[in-house]
């Protein structure tokens, strides 16, 4: 029975999810929407990506420090 709702709970964040990202990609740019891009996509890379990678590292930085 939990195996089943389980499959039911991502059926419907799926059902969620595939909209939302072609609805996301008219006004999100790919790199936005996926984040391997530059590798599979042919994003081209720019410094941006780095600035959000070191913002996420930050970000873990403050949650887990004591």
């Amino acid at each position: 029975m939990i195996s089943i709702v389980s499959w039911g709970i991502a059926l419907f964040e799926y059902l969620l999810q595939v909209p939302a990202n072609r609805i996301g990609y008219t006004t999100l740019t790919l790199a936005q929407l996926k984040t391997f891009s530059v590798f599979f996509m042919g994003e081209k890379f720019r410094l941006d990506f780095i600035w959000a990678a070191l913002c996420l590292c930050g970000a873990v930085f403050f949650i887990f420090r004591k």
